[in-house]
């Protein structure tokens, strides 16, 4: 325990005093907590950062890393209870799913050890619901996504812009806007988010930003994905030329015949990659109008989950491709925001470019954009790139980074 406590004190020294949005809206005081998301996105420093703000250099929390080697050979759940026999109030475990039959373990402490708060993170790909111990009973579940445009400029500038639900944006942009544009670049802001805004470790290096989230993409598709979803070796090649592939194109019906022959990989384990890709937080996939969540249905269109990926990818960026994929990524973060509330449901549109919650008809282009392929459709708007502000049903693509 000394060591850990230890190593645990260098770490809280040197962790960073911004915070993500998930922060605040998190108890901290449930039982059971698991914060999942993608690799690089700021779970380790967001627990770090908890410990330090509640216990300094209290020892009744401690923090560890579930891959640290010293697990190889040491059982979960005896240090769980060790920690909680010495007066442990709090246990932290990062990276929980490089930990054999994890769940069971959390099962284990949750009802066994009913004094020891837990808190757990892991990557995206955990499947909470899925697994044998029924943890989904136990354990309250968020989602930590990249930064948003809101949080990157408050962090660049250390600005304190507050969110903006969608129902306020849809009918008070105009106001929101104009108090934002006023102070701030924001076409320049936006520019520079879609290249290396999204993971909170542009902060330390954004000439080596590229470099780093390459390695992430590789970590992910190396180690995260075969561990999880037991992907073969040999087939991680064709993973990345899929990866490629996708970057490259611009927003199109994916053929899936024409992709799983490029690739060489079969139909139906094209459609599983794709959605464990998707589970990565590497893509999103969404369906027509109507379809609904159908893993074996092919996605209308295919986006990299975010706009740095494709930089880090290819030099050879779509305009068109890169709109949509911004509007779509913040929305959908946005929608999963708090447990046991249904995400926000994002579809290809018969009519305009996305239809979502059911309700609203999304259009995105330049800021000459019209009105000609909804007009006349209720609830129906106009998302324009290059615009500042917009004026009654046209709206700047810009302010829908700052939902969440």
């Amino acid at each position: 325990m000394e060591r850990f406590q230890q190593e645990q004190l260098r770490l809280i020294e040197s962790v960073s005093a911004k915070k993500r949005y998930l922060h605040d809206l998190i108890d901290w005081n449930e039982r059971c907590i698991g914060i999942l998301g993608a690799r690089g996105t700021g779970k380790t420093t967001m627990m770090l950062q908890h410990v330090r703000d509640q216990y300094g250099k209290s020892e009744k929390a401690l923090y560890v890393s579930v891959d640290s080697p010293y697990f190889l050979a040491h059982n979960l759940f005896e240090v769980a209870r060790e920690f909680h026999e010495l007066g442990g109030e709090l246990l932290l475990l990062d990276e929980i799913h490089k930990y054999p039959d994890w769940a069971s373990h959390i099962k284990s402490m949750y009802d066994s050890l009913p004094e020891l708060r837990l808190v757990f993170s892991g990557s995206s790909l955990l499947q909470i619901s899925k697994e044998k111990a029924d943890l989904s009973r136990r354990a309250i579940i968020f989602n930590l996504h990249g930064l948003s445009l809101r949080e990157y400029i408050n962090f660049v500038h250390e600005t304190d812009y507050p969110v903006h639900p969608l129902e306020a944006i849809l009918h008070n942009h105009r106001h929101i806007a104009e108090t934002i544009s006023k102070e701030i670049t924001i076409r320049k802001e936006l520019r520079d988010y879609l290249k290396y805004g999204y993971y909170p470790f542009f902060l330390e290096s954004s000439g080596t930003y590229p470099f780093r989230l390459r390695e992430v993409i590789n970590h992910i598709l190396e180690v995260d994905l075969p561990y999880i979803n037991r992907i073969e070796t040999r087939q991680l090649s064709k993973l990345k030329k899929l990866l490629y592939l996708l970057a490259t194109s611009v927003p199109f019906t994916p053929n899936i015949t024409k992709l799983a022959e490029a690739t060489e990989i079969s139909r139906a384990r094209l459609y599983e990659y794709l959605e464990n890709l998707q589970n990565a937080k590497l893509l999103n996939l969404v369906r027509s109008q109507g379809r609904g969540y159908e893993v074996l249905s092919k996605p209308e269109k295919i986006f990299l989950e975010n706009s740095n990926l494709m930089y880090a990818i290819t030099e050879n960026i779509n305009t068109g491709t890169l709109r949509e994929q911004f509007f779509v990524n913040q929305i959908r973060n946005a929608g999963t925001l708090h447990p046991g509330i249904l995400d926000t449901s994002v579809e290809v549109s018969s009519k305009g470019d996305f239809f979502v919650n059911n309700m609203y008809t999304f259009e995105i282009g330049g800021k000459s954009k019209g009105f000609r392929q909804i007009g006349g459709i209720e609830n129906s708007f106009v998302v324009a790139d290059d615009l500042e502000i917009g004026s009654r049903n046209t709206i700047p693509l810009w302010l829908f980074g700052f939902l969440y």
